[in-house]
């Protein structure tokens, strides 16, 4: 059976002790193992920080640039394979294993060209210059210079590409090195990637290491010039920010955590209008697209009570059209098993404690006998489930997150407050839609749901025809949130590059400034 090994300090080991196994979550078929530790941390570090963080400041950002675009080209060139592997890992239908593998290649190409606009520099000026002396003279600039550390990145199992490309994106053109640690239960798609920038010689060496197993110990390890972004559940984050490094360091933190992101229908939109079509659209995909598996898929749907019934039932038809299975073997499967044993556990356990303060309206508890293209009894599979609640603002909807093709659809009385009130319950999200052709009613939801989320998407006719729906990350836009989101910001274009810099005030003649911000 092939063993996963780690890349650290410039080649590839294969650690020691306890070995974990990744299987097939359709079939539970072993495909890898992945020894647990072995691997030493401390080292790991320090030559990351010497080799990687050293090489990637003598570049300039369009020379970081450039070799973003190289990784995006090779990563294209094994687009086959790792949609393979995806399928097999992490039992994404071929349309899911293709937004997680493009997803990451569009990220890096993204960054890519934010490189080459930046051009032949090394240092990023904040704004313009603030005259503090008597005459212009005297004057002060705020910079951006990359931290001397490394940036840690502890990514999620749902989207093996897509979370190390978005993160190393970012960090990479800062001018700092990368430590990524993948979810052990779905790391053959990162492992494979890793491999391919390695063979390319796209990067300097220690500029990205890769750990296969368990890390608990590192961020421990962790000073004040280094980064640790994670990606993951909220108890986690808890004891990543309780680490010895946050607490007596003051390394860097970024989390993206919990969001029971929101979906509100305006009470202008009719079920046969265009902007009614693009809701139900979304909802649905957002429902069953990785198999309900993405942290901004709708978990909570905010429907005016006399249009509940109708959108409920185009919903229920929407998805009764959806094949459920075996990815590989089932034939115009459109929604595969959940990612792992422990994943389908958590969701059979979130679906009952829903079932306590609501009704079924689809899917009852999630039980599916009979897979397609599987064996019944075998591999992690549920069906999709839509609740009703009871009471919309019982505090079980708005407290757990089930991460699975679930959602539960509440009623409210068509009143922008009420439904912003509603919202605001889940304590701070990722994105947060609306839909409606009305601009009050617009203008009302994006002033009280604006402080709660770290992204709005605003769903009416006119966009309905080019709308990737509120679930895809773009590279452009912030990605993150307040609250039980985690209170993390990343992506966002440069904002998302300033993530892994210190920014400085410096003050002096200004036109050694200016000479300072041409290197």
């Amino acid at each position: 059976m092939k063993r996963l090994q780690s890349y650290v300090c410039g080649g590839w080991h294969p650690g020691q002790g306890e070995v974990a196994t990744l299987v097939n979550p359709s079939t539970e078929e072993p495909l890898a193992e992945v020894a647990l530790t072995g691997i030493d941390l401390a080292s790991t570090l320090q030559f990351s920080a010497k080799h990687g963080g050293n090489a990637l400041r003598q570049r300039t950002f369009a020379e970081r640039g450039a070799m973003l675009a190289e990784l995006a080209r090779v990563m294209h060139s094994g687009r086959e394979e790792l949609i393979e592997l995806a399928i097999a890992n992490g039992g994404n239908t071929r349309s899911d294993a293709k937004f997680d593998i493009d997803g990451a290649s569009f990220t890096l190409a993204h960054y890519a060209e934010l490189g080459t606009q930046l051009g032949a520099r090394t240092v990023l000026a904040d704004g313009e210059t603030t005259q503090i002396g008597r005459t212009a003279r005297f004057s002060a600039q705020h910079i951006f210079s990359p931290r001397r550390g490394v940036a840690v990145h502890i990514n999620a199992f749902n989207f093996p590409a897509w979370g190390l490309a978005e993160k190393a994106a970012c960090a990479l053109l800062a001018g700092m090195p990368v430590i990524c640690k993948p979810a052990t239960a779905t790391a053959l798609v990162a492992h494979r990637l890793v491999e391919l920038f390695v063979e390319s010689g796209a990067l300097p060496n220690g500029a990205l290491s890769l750990i296969c197993g368990s890390a608990r110990s590192l961020p421990g390890l962790l000073r004040g010039q280094d980064v640790l972004a994670f990606t993951g559940s909220s108890a986690t984050a808890a004891t990543l920010r309780a680490s010895d490094g946050v607490v007596h360091h003051s390394v860097h933190l970024n989390v993206e955590a919990d969001s029971l992101n929101a979906a509100v229908l305006g009470p202008d939109v009719s079920p046969d209008s265009e902007t009614g079509r693009l809701f139900v659209a979304d909802v649905v995909r957002d429902i069953s697209q990785k198999t309900g598996q993405k942290c901004t898929a709708i978990r909570r749907v905010f429907i005016p009570a006399d249009h509940a019934d109708a959108f409920a039932e185009a919903i229920g038809e929407a998805l009764d059209g959806l094949a459920i299975g075996d990815p590989k073997t089932g034939e115009n499967v459109r929604m595969g098993p959940l990612a792992t044993r422990q994943q389908l556990d958590n969701v059979r356990l979130g679906i009952a404690r829903l079932a306590d303060v609501t009704d079924e309206l689809y899917g009852g508890s999630g039980e599916l006998k009979h897979p397609e293209g599987g064996q019944p009894g075998i591999g992690f599979f549920v069906s999709p489930v839509v609740r009703l609640a009871r009471d919309p603002a019982s505090s079980v909807i708005h407290r757990d997150e089930v991460f699975g093709p679930v959602a539960t659809v509440c009623p409210y009385d068509g009143n922008a407050e009420t439904a912003s009130n509603l919202v605001a319950l889940g304590a701070g999200g990722l994105v947060a839609s609306i839909y409606s052709d009305d601009r009050a009613f617009f203008k009302t939801m994006v002033s009280e749901l604006a402080p709660h989320h770290g992204r709005l998407y605003l769903g009416s006719e006119k966009i309905a025809a080019q709308s990737p729906g509120p679930g895809t990350v773009l590279p452009s836009l912030l990605h993150g949130g307040p609250g039980r989101a985690g209170g993390g910001e990343e992506l966002g274009g440069l904002q998302g590059v300033h993530l892994y810099q210190q920014c400085t005030a410096i003050q002096g003649d200004k036109s050694i400034l200016a000479s300072l911000l041409k290197q």
